[in-house]
């Protein structure tokens, strides 16, 4: 029999969000996560504001709607909160009952400079390594290295000479986006700065590709399950990837007191200063080798965990591919080396949940 459709609402419904979610949901695991690190973090945010005054919102309200955004792949704060109004999946995640109103977008805006820093994510970060750490998921031998350049928000539009004053800025015709010319101009990091985003540098990866204002990202991964041990913002140069490769390699260096390590990377990484400063850290350095000039031996070469290093290492790529693709790192919307070094840990550590979610769900092998 066909039934007849309800045009009428009903005026009460008993029931919760807990209720609506189903058990087996992706987000229920990534979701204990995640409040067993701001669990860990309390200390730290309750640094943050003063112990007088109206109540404000929730930090782990805030942190947990950074990353849904950064998980569901939303692209703003304001659209963030239409989808809290009525997704009450994501609702249920970030911790808003339904008789609580929706915080207005500009919270994010003026909670900003408390929560969206570097020592916050950082933390947030280690209290999600910590879990991995604790559930046997890292190799504290095996690991790689690797950066990506991180488009700005800024465009070559707003790049200007160092030293000029901003009212001789290009001349406009009336319209927000001005015609600038600037064919046959020699650009570069030394005479120009965006007006815009001025720490972003114009950068390119490999030959034949344009330059663009970027940022560096830089990672080091353990090699068993791929999952991101250290991470770094830099701005970007010819030696960032480098010298950023060996500060992130002192991390594991110092929670690993006795043994040694090896670190994989690519060609770039063949280069005499970076070999010696991994063999200074007691780091055997599986690096590609350069046709010439190698600064890499038949002393590494020869042992056959070299050439499951170079094997292993291309799965940074991975989270590379996973951050730009989902996690919105491919343009940059927030401006200023502080704020994108903050987004780039925080959408780190979201890769990281995104991968221990489904390494805890597979089967033993035991």
């Amino acid at each position: 029999m066909r039934g007849d459709e309800q045009r009428q609402e009903e005026f009460i419904v008993l029931t919760s969000l807990e209720e609506r979610v189903p058990a087996d949901h992706p987000l229920r695991s990534i979701r204990a996560m995640v409040d067993a690190a701001l669990e860990r973090m309390s200390p730290t945010l309750e640094a943050l504001y003063a112990g007088r005054g109206r109540p404000s919102i929730a930090p782990e309200v805030l942190l947990r709607a950074q990353l849904i955004q950064i998980l569901y792949a939303i692209p703003s704060e304001r659209r963030l909160v239409e989808h809290l109004e009525y997704n009450l999946l994501l609702r249920w995640f970030v911790g808003l009952p339904l008789s609580q109103p929706v915080f207005h977008p500009t919270s994010f805006t003026k909670n900003r400079q408390r929560l969206l820093t570097t020592e916050v994510a950082e933390a947030f970060f280690a209290a999600i390594r910590g879990q991995a750490e604790a559930h046997e998921l890292l190799s504290r031998e095996h690991f790689s290295v690797d950066g990506t350049l991180i488009e700005a928000a800024a465009a070559l539009k707003s790049l200007r000479p160092i030293g000029e004053d901003e009212g001789e800025a290009a001349p406009c015709d009336g319209g927000r986006n001005p015609d600038v010319d600037f064919h046959g101009e020699q650009r570069g990091n030394e005479t120009h700065r965006s007006s815009t985003d001025p720490e972003a540098r114009l950068a390119r990866k490999g030959r034949g590709k344009e330059a663009r204002l970027c940022y560096a990202g830089h990672t080091l991964i353990e090699n068993r399950n791929g999952l991101i041990v250290e991470a770094e913002l830099t701005q970007a140069s010819g030696t960032a990837e480098r010298e950023a490769g060996l500060r992130l390699l002192a991390g594991p260096r110092r929670r690993r007191r006795r043994g040694r390590m090896s670190v994989a990377a690519d060609k770039g990484y063949d280069t005499a200063d970076f070999v010696a400063g991994a063999r200074a850290l007691r780091v055997t350095p599986h690096v590609a080798r350069k046709k010439r000039y190698s600064a890499i031996d038949g002393r590494t070469t020869r042992h056959a965990g070299y050439v499951v290093s170079l094997r292993r290492r291309k799965r940074i790529e991975e989270g590379y591919g996973w951050m730009k693709v989902v996690g919105g790192l491919r343009k940059l919307r927030h401006r200023g080396k502080a704020k994108v070094s903050a987004i780039f840990t925080f959408t780190c550590a979201a890769y990281n949940l995104v991968r221990m979610r489904r390494l805890l769900a597979e089967p033993s092998s035991a």
